[in-house]
């Protein structure tokens, strides 16, 4: 379920600009689990990582989160 709603953020923040500003600024992990809860959006974060696909583009992260997505 938690991958669905990673998902879900994600896809709000493609359509709401206002959000992916506030998404792009996230420098960490619980900033972007913070911004997520408000948006109505409830992220596990180890749903995140690794074996499952990333949700998110590299353009809508912050380049630190880019490189703990990544892996780059």
């Amino acid at each position: 379920m938690a991958v669905k709603d990673i998902k879900a953020f994600a896809d709000k923040a493609r359509a709401d600009s206002e959000l992916q500003a506030k998404l792009k600024a996230c420098e960490k992990i619980k900033e972007l689990r913070q911004l997520a809860k408000e948006a109505g959006f409830d992220i596990i974060e180890d749903e995140l990582y690794p074996p499952n696909e990333v949700q998110f583009t590299e353009d809508q992260l912050s380049e630190r989160l880019v490189k703990a997505f990544f892996r780059v």
